[in-house]
């Protein structure tokens, strides 16, 4: 791939839809790392957003003066305090679960590019670096070759 405009739309490709690029210049082994970042990403955002909604829910039922959320039901019940730090918690947990998933996103888009550009180096059998161990009676040593 010679072509110099090649990084530029493998990275809008990736953008486009996360992977393409990266099928595109023949390196598809790397989507399915690309889609389970994404894809836990958006499972743990979608639980802890559930979870704080529920402790929102029950904080403020509990504020109005009703005493019938399922925290009150466990062996040991969550105070109304308890609910404030367990909806931070989880609001927290929400929002890393968002930036990692936007940071996945662009790493996809990086990747894509770079690797794009790495297939425009000359590499072939004249570039080579060979050790070789010099054994004989009168000379022992180590000799390092570089073909260009």
């Amino acid at each position: 791939m010679a072509d110099p405009t090649t990084p530029s739309k493998v990275a809008f490709y990736s953008s486009v839809i996360p992977g393409l690029g990266q099928a595109y210049i023949g390196k598809a082994w790397k989507i399915p790392f690309i889609y389970a970042a994404l894809g836990a990403s958006i499972y743990y955002y979608d639980l802890n957003n559930k979870e704080m909604n529920s402790y929102r829910t029950a904080y403020k039922r509990r504020l109005n003066g009703f005493f019938d959320d399922e925290y009150l039901e466990l062996a040991r019940p969550i105070t109304t305090e308890q609910l404030l730090l367990g909806m931070e918690f989880h609001k927290n947990y929400r929002d890393i679960a968002i930036a990692l998933a936007a940071l996945t996103y662009m790493l996809n888009i990086i990747d894509a590019n770079v690797s794009a550009h790495l297939l425009q180096f000359n590499v072939n059998e004249d570039l080579s670096l060979s050790p070789n161990i010099i054994i004989n009676n009168d000379i022992t040593g180590f000799q390092i070759a570089l073909k260009f």
